[in-house]
């Protein structure tokens, strides 16, 4: 890095005023986050010294948010993992904690459509689907799934798999989920869709993006209107 610096001085178009790194977003310990930044600050040293005019350090990322129960840092973890490598250094510090912000204020509203067995294999199957949410389509990433109609008589219920209407073998939003007896029509709530959601969702299928719905208390609005299907052809000349 440092011999790019370098060679970037070399060249009329660059100018550097600053460091950074990402080291991943779903960081549930905050030490290596600590030694990052500690490799960071020193080339930001080297480079001062050298004379490059930097002034910023950027971290990227870092604090992970809990999908399953995951115990996770808080943002005062965070804080001291960050500035005690960057102690005496005249710099301006730049953080990106998208999925910690948002992640959790999302969540991916459907409805069961109807129930599928197959031989002792349950499915539910429901309206959303991966190109709504991309995340465990794509990654096998694990979204916790509420019914919106809490149930006692859910606790410890058979477990099913919770799948979307689009043709694919992977567009499964959960497998083995023990939510029991649901009723076609109920809803379900998909959690931590915050992040990554809308931004990587498609029209694949012929299925036009969902409505966005801000809730505040007891208050909501539609902050995006749900697409008609015409806009998916919309540009097209025939």
């Amino acid at each position: 890095a440092i011999a790019l610096y370098r060679e970037a001085k070399k060249l009329k178009g660059l100018q550097a005023i600053g460091v950074d790194c990402h080291i991943g977003s779903q960081m549930l310990d905050v030490s290596p986050l600590k030694k990052a930044v500690s490799v960071v600050a020193e080339v930001y040293r080297l480079l001062k010294a050298e004379g490059f005019a930097l002034t910023h350090i950027d971290v990227g990322g870092g604090m992970g948010i809990s999908y399953q129960s995951e115990k996770t840092p808080g943002p005062r973890d965070y804080a001291h993992a960050v500035l005690e490598p960057l102690r005496g250094l005249d710099a301006t510090l730049v953080v990106e904690l998208g999925r910690s912000l948002v992640a959790e204020s999302g969540i991916l509203l459907t409805r069961v459509q109807y129930q599928k067995e197959n031989h002792d294999h349950r499915f539910l199957v429901i309206d959303a689907a991966m190109n709504d949410l991309m995340r465990p389509a794509l990654y096998d990433a694990f979204h916790e799934i509420l019914p919106v109609r809490q149930s006692a008589q859910r606790r410890n219920a058979a477990a099913v798999d919770v799948v979307g209407p689009v043709c694919e073998s992977s567009d499964v939003m959960g497998r083995n989920r023990p939510l029991g007896h649901v009723e076609p029509g109920e809803l379900l709530a998909i959690m931590t869709a915050g992040a990554y959601g809308m931004s990587m969702a498609s029209r694949y299928n012929s299925r036009p993006l969902p409505a966005e719905v801000l809730v505040s208390d007891d208050a909501f609005r539609v902050i995006r209107a749900r697409e008609p299907v015409t806009e998916i052809f919309r540009g097209e000349t025939p």
